[in-house]
């Protein structure tokens, strides 16, 4: 990311974390779907895919570097600061509580509903195909309005839309939910992304780690975290996420924008 902002105006950089967002909401769109389809044959094929596209990757070689400014060795205190930190709770929350509920998610088209797994992965698919078809649109609107409004947006609305998966027994309408949460979470990332990008401070690249490191921490506590509420009470498992999502919008309100 460092990278991709370092070759990017300031202020299209929004528009440019949209599209890798819509890149990355691609891979959230086919791993559903293709694990449900897999696991009507053989789980093991779903890790046979993920192996063969490793070694795709692997084999790709990236834009080489610009010219480098030697501003001293980097150090990691220079992305433990409030600038930093701030994104990334909030990445953090955003993951935990919405875009890592896909498990969470899939228990409920299970147990509600009698789902088959391919049926199930069909509707998580909704989450990043919703994701990539908005997310130039996201980046946009994160440009045009500012990384403030497109987070605080994207918790509040991402809020609303976990907590009616808990509470409407309808396919239809759980369904909609989730993949409009796909727009909800493009809105989170892009203005994370967007606000550690454009500081224009020094470590940048560390600086983006550590939000990233958090972001996936907060996918990972998830199935800890609301795994058994969800057990003791259905509601539960997703009210607790969306609570959390509205709780940290006051903090959304203090992201300072980057220099444009």
């Amino acid at each position: 990311m460092a990278k991709l902002a370092a070759g990017t105006p300031p202020d299209r950089l929004g528009r440019a974390l949209g599209l890798l967002g819509a890149m990355q909401a691609v891979g959230q769109t086919s791993a559903p779907l293709a694990g449900g389809l897999a696991a009507e044959v053989s789980w093991r094929w779903a890790f046979a895919a993920i192996a063969v596209v490793a070694l795709l990757l692997a084999v790709c070689r990236l834009p080489p570097d610009g010219p480098h400014h030697h501003a001293g060795p980097a150090r990691l205190r220079d992305a433990w600061r409030r600038s930093v930190l701030l994104p990334g709770l909030l990445a953090l929350v955003g993951w935990a509580c919405l875009s890592g509920l896909s498990f969470l998610v899939a228990f409920r088209l299970e147990d509600t509903f009698g789902l088959s797994s391919g049926l199930r992965g069909l509707v998580l698919t909704g989450y990043g195909l919703v994701g990539f078809l908005t997310a130039r649109h996201v980046g946009g609107l994160s440009d045009r309005f500012g990384t403030r409004s497109a987070a605080v947006l994207g918790l509040a609305a991402g809020g609303v839309l976990v907590a009616a998966i808990g509470i409407f027994d309808s396919l239809p309408v759980v369904a909609a939910a989730w993949a409009l949460g796909g727009v909800c979470g493009q809105l989170i990332i892009v203005a994370v992304n967007t606000t550690v990008l454009s500081a224009g401070e020094r470590g940048r690249s560390g600086a983006i780690s550590v939000v990233q490191a958090l972001r996936f921490l907060g996918m990972a506590a998830a199935p800890a975290a609301f795994t058994a509420p969800y057990h003791a009470d259905t509601a539960l498992g997703f009210l607790l996420p969306a609570t959390l999502l509205v709780l940290v919008v006051p903090l959304a309100l203090t992201l300072r924008p980057g220099r444009r």
